[in-house]
């Protein structure tokens, strides 16, 4: 080999036709890690690694014949080599390039523009999810529209949707869209049997990640198989939450190998956010709708409970007056028949209870405003979706009295419940409601006011009082009507309170 072929960048050996090496430079050794000395007589199939394709075994099966190129990766190296077949008259040239770096780069920017392009049809795949959504009336709605947007997809073979069977602690699917193929037949009759991802989805209220499928020994055997054979490799298991309740979940399965990003999880996680609101807002609006409502009495007795505790330590009854949620929180008004400092100091010091203040301390008792955590017996119930109607709190235990409509779960509620507490149901009630025409409703307030009340509050509503700005100060209203200012604020707030009172079926205690 000549002075510049031996000091070349590029890697040139001098084949025989019969493939024996008559020559090679510096840079063909350093390329296949060999030396000179091991290459020259060798013939080229033994001196090259072996590759994916063997295109250059297969190019020196026959003597060369024509020029050839051809790029291909080099397991043994861990390199890409672009090798270029030249044949001469006395020989044929081999000339290697190592190519890895421009074909690693371009990997990478392939990656980069095939995540990009997954992103945005992720992104308007959830968009599609969340506006369906907000039109979805049943939970069986929500879950067809979330399996029918997630399985016309490329970029997912399937999703499917799973909850608790009604009275019961095994999953069932509630529906599926894709192509499903052996998967989830297999993960059907697997359900009662084993836990599948899916389950520790619900049962821990956290996503899933599983991928690739066939090495997770925490998928059952049959559905691996059947995985293979659809060729997928991963699936993100999504618990449908709101609050603390877990509704269901959604399995989501791709034929591609480490498939759910960080970023693809996070919105996933969203959709089931949303989902688990959207099916906690048919629960309530099915409350409402409904002809007949279930009561249920609950006892709690744990000590633990915020309320029992601190009836316990303040030696005194407490009862509830209202509640109002507060995002994850619930706010409650409580009543204590004596002792209300040592209820607030109680409530204040229980790891369960805060920002507990005196509304009000009367000769026999008083009220009080405390933020309960999501994790406690009224919490909890509330997030649930049911409506808490009272409750009644004594040394060792708690009377609670809930509203949920018939097609509620009552077994899954209490469960939820006495997962962290002790739990009894005393009486189960269903009960229809009383249809009220709006004439009755109005005549039924009307006859709760005093002619001073409501003349009061017609004449302040159509002078603009309650208007922002004012259409009429107090004092305007009060001359018209022929009365002082302190008399008139007196009759607005007593007939306000009245109809408050109706409107959140609080008890008239006048």
């Amino acid at each position: 080999m000549n002075d510049s072929s031996a000091r070349a960048p590029v890697g040139i050996l001098t084949v025989d036709y019969d493939g024996t090496i008559r020559d090679c430079n510096d840079a063909a050794c350093d390329l296949l890690e060999c030396s000179c000395e091991q290459a020259v007589d060798s013939r080229i199939q033994s001196v090259f690694p072996d590759s994916i394709e063997a295109s250059l075994s297969n190019t020196f099966a026959s003597p060369p014949a024509e020029e050839q190129s051809f790029e291909e990766y080099y397991p043994s190296l861990d390199r890409w080599f672009e090798v270029t077949v030249v044949p001469a008259d006395d020989g044929v040239f081999v000339y290697v390039t190592d190519s890895t770096s421009r074909y690693r780069e371009q990997q990478r920017t392939e990656a980069v523009r095939d995540n990009l392009e997954r992103l945005t049809v992720l992104n308007e795949l959830i968009s599609d999810i969340l506006a369906d959504l907000v039109d979805a009336a049943s939970r069986e709605e929500i879950a067809e529209t979330i399996c029918r947007q997630l399985g016309k997809t490329d970029i997912y073979e399937f999703a499917w949707v799973g909850e608790h069977e009604l009275g019961g602690d095994d999953i069932v699917i509630r529906a599926a869209a894709g192509r499903t193929g052996r998967t989830l037949d297999e993960i059907d009759a697997c359900l009662d049997e084993v836990t599948v991802p899916e389950e520790r989805a619900i049962d821990s209220g956290e996503s899933v990640v599983v991928q690739p499928i066939g090495d997770d020994d925490g998928v059952a055997e049959p559905i691996r198989r059947a995985a293979f054979a659809d060729g997928l490799q991963s699936l993100l298991a999504i618990p449908l939450i709101y609050g603390s309740s877990v509704y269901g979940v959604v399995g989501v399965y791709t034929a591609e190998q480490d498939a759910f990003s960080e970023r693809e999880r996070s919105s996933f996680e969203t959709v089931g956010e949303m989902a688990g609101f959207a099916i906690n807002a048919t629960r309530h609006r099915n409350l409402l709708l409904s002809d007949t409502v279930v009561d249920l009495d609950l006892q709690v007795s744990d000590p633990e409970a915020p309320l029992v505790s601190t009836a316990s330590q303040a030696e005194t009854a407490l009862s509830l007056d209202g509640v109002v949620p507060q995002g994850e929180e619930l706010l409650c008004y409580v009543v204590a028949e004596e002792n209300v400092p040592s209820v607030a100091t109680a409530l204040r010091e229980h790891d369960g209870a805060h920002e507990a203040r005196v509304i009000g301390e009367y000769e026999e008792g008083g009220v009080l405003e405390v933020c309960l955590g999501s994790r406690t017996p009224l919490g909890l119930l509330a997030a649930s979706g049911v409506t808490v109607r009272s409750g009644e709190f004594t040394a060792g235990e708690g009377n609670i009295g809930i509203e949920c409509s018939p097609e509620e779960d009552v077994r899954r509620i209490v469960a939820a419940l006495s997962r962290e507490y002790d739990v009894d149901v005393l009486a189960k009630r269903e009960r229809e409601r009383d249809v009220t025409t709006a004439r009755e409703f109005r005549d039924e307030l009307r006859d709760k006011l005093t002619d001073r009340q409501e003349n009061s509050l017609r004449t302040a509503f159509f002078a603009d009082y309650f208007e922002s700005p004012r259409g009429s100060s107090a004092q305007e209203v009060a001359e018209a009507l022929d009365i002082t200012g302190p008399t008139l604020l007196h009759h607005l707030r007593a007939g306000q309170r009245k109809l408050l009172e109706e409107f959140f079926d609080v008890a008239d205690e006048s």
